[in-house]
């Protein structure tokens, strides 16, 4: 027997053109539907009796949908207000003008297109063409009744976005009470600092109801401890979802726990489950951003290089590319380019944390110290439980010379984030700063190397520490022990510069050597190789090795760095401002 196939829909012989246009936008068909109806309406406008007033409504929201379809944003705007500007009078004729029983009005008042719908859109316009004001506006005029889950979602992710956090629980909660599967709008609510508990007794229902579900009240008690900050707990209760075989290699889940390592500290770990969530979804975008940072860190530029070019060629449309190959140019010491190319991202993204660090990095590397403090305050509004924002902040303010502010940044987030190797260590960066306050940095990195003997900021920091009191047998037990279970770049080039003070050149040469092998681009271990090779018999004066040496220790590039590519684009950096 011959299979059948379904004939397409012919459209019936007496639809008016107006329904034919309504067809065709059904159909997908908008660069037809934009033609058209835009010959229509002019029609319309030169006859105004040609087509009724609910048709007109039509054709203003079919050609306005067509121009969002062609991301037209401004214009849709326009012509979805004309179209709501119709549909008041179309309501107000038909009060004045009562029905007159005739059927045929019925079907043509049921497939007229939502007023709700038209709102929404144009809420979606404003946002695209970032007047979120107007999109509040807009969506705060549907009365609460009428609200649809994804307006309460628009609507929740905006009041958070303008800081007005009481509405937002208020909008995502409603979310819940419709849809209480929705994740993202449990995220929300989290981040909002709503406790766990609440936010999982709005699901229990579902949980018990529907089977394979019991990992959902884990999950949320995961999120939960993200949003406070309590990263030991959050890696060690989304590693329990993990090893679960049900949820085994979910990549979302291997994302957050690259970013909570990372957050910890604990690089290592953070790039290898990047590259474990890269292998199972090689078109990954999410959290690409700071995986090419912490490969621009370690100087694989090759890597970061062969990243950014990847991503592009998924998208060019989302932040994480042009944050990607912004580092790359950072630690290539081409600040301008690094500078636009974070600016890039964010007009892409205002929320992208790593690409106002990116921009707020390259600012200060070029002497703009105030424009960069705008940046990271912003990173730091948007992700209160990342130390590096706040780490940029307080750079920025040691390199203008504000200790004072320094300081009280510092000890808000040793209160704020707990005691913990990080904020220790973050601390005692400022206390170094000031003679006063030497002991008290001596005792906080003793007390952060004790949590992590293999912190390598905190390393770092009491090498310094070190240097300046001279005590360099002292500072080469602590990096041979800091050195015993890793390899860093950093840690080998200042054991370089120890071992040079004690006359212990040949050993001091391998540890440039291992440096350089790590990072090829890393020129203070280059400068140190090439001093000693220069000179057979050492002066006194290479034994003083410059305490600068281990200031900033690789963290970000040095403040003089020459830019050949600035006068490209200090020109268009302009266009991409944060303000």
């Amino acid at each position: 027997v011959p299979s059948v196939r379904a004939a397409p829909r012919l459209p019936a012989a007496g639809m008016s053109v107006v329904e034919h246009v309504r067809e065709m936008a059904a159909a997908g068909l908008h660069s037809n539907v934009r033609l058209l109806s835009g010959l229509l309406l002019t029609m319309s406008g030169n006859n105004p009796e040609l087509f009724s007033p609910s048709q007109k409504y039509q054709l203003l929201v079919y050609h306005a949908d067509s121009l969002f379809h062609d991301k037209e944003y401004r214009n849709a705007v326009s012509k979805y207000t004309m179209a709501l500007q119709q549909k008041k009078a179309l309501s107000k004729t038909s009060k004045v003008r009562p029905s007159t029983g005739n059927a045929a009005s019925t079907p043509q008042s049921q497939c007229l297109p939502s007023e709700i719908e038209v709102k929404y859109k144009m809420a979606e316009c404003y946002t695209m063409l970032k007047q979120d004001k107007d999109a509040i506006a807009i969506l705060d005029g549907i009365p609460s009744r009428q609200r649809t889950p994804k307006i309460n979602m628009m609507l929740a992710n905006l009041y958070k976005k303008a800081g007005q956090e009481r509405s937002s629980v208020t909008s995502y909660k409603e979310v819940l009470r419709q849809c209480p599967l929705a994740l993202d709008a449990i995220l929300g609510l989290l981040s909002l600092s709503v406790k766990g508990a609440e936010v999982a007794s709005m699901t229990i229902n579902v949980i018990q109801s529907i089977p394979n579900l019991d990992w959902l009240s884990v999950w949320i008690k995961a999120y939960a401890f993200v949003h406070t900050g309590d990263n030991t707990r959050a890696i060690n209760t989304i590693c329990s979802l993990e090893k679960k075989s049900l949820l085994r290699d979910n990549v979302d889940l291997l994302g957050s726990l690259a970013d909570l390592y990372f957050r910890a500290g604990d690089n290592k770990n953070s790039i290898l489950k990047f590259e474990q969530a890269q292998m199972l979804d090689p078109y990954l975008i999410k959290g690409m951003d700071v995986y090419g940072y912490l490969l621009a860190r370690e100087g694989r530029l090759e890597d970061v290089e062969n990243l950014g070019c990847r991503l592009f060629n998924i998208s060019d449309q989302h932040a994480e590319p042009w944050v990607v190959s912004g580092c790359h140019s950072f630690y290539s010491k081409r600040y301008s380019r690094a500078l636009y190319l974070g600016a890039k991202a964010i007009q892409l993204n205002s929320n992208s944390v790593q690409a106002l660090l990116l921009k707020g990095a390259a600012l200060r590397n070029m002497g703009r110290v105030q424009e960069a403090i705008i940046h990271f305050r912003e990173a730091i509004r948007l992700a209160p439980c990342r130390l590096d924002c706040y780490e940029g902040l307080i750079e920025c303010y040691l390199a203008s010379n504000s200790i004072r502010e320094a300081m009280v940044m510092a000890n808000n987030v040793y209160k704020t984030l707990g005691a913990n190797a990080q904020t220790l260590t973050l601390l005692a960066t400022v206390c170094l700063e000031d003679p006063v306050t030497q002991e008290k940095a001596k005792t906080l990195l003793d007390k952060a190397l004790t949590q992590r003997p293999d912190y390598i900021k905190a390393v770092v920091k009491k090498a310094e520490l070190l240097s300046r009191e001279q005590k360099y047998e002292d500072g080469i037990a602590l990096l041979r022990n800091a050195l015993a279970n890793q390899s860093d770049c950093v840690l080998h080039r200042i054991l370089g510069d120890f071992l040079v003070a004690v006359n212990e050149y040949q050993e001091a040469m391998d540890q440039y050597s291992i440096a350089l092998s790590l990072d090829p681009n890393d020129q203070k271990s280059l400068e140190g190789m090439q001093k000693m090779e220069k000179e057979e018999s050492p002066t006194d004066a290479t034994q003083e090795e410059d305490v600068d040496d281990m200031e900033g220790s690789g963290e970000e590039g040095d403040l003089e760095g020459s830019d050949s590519e600035a006068a490209q684009w200090a020109d268009q950096e302009q266009w991409f401002g944060m303000q």
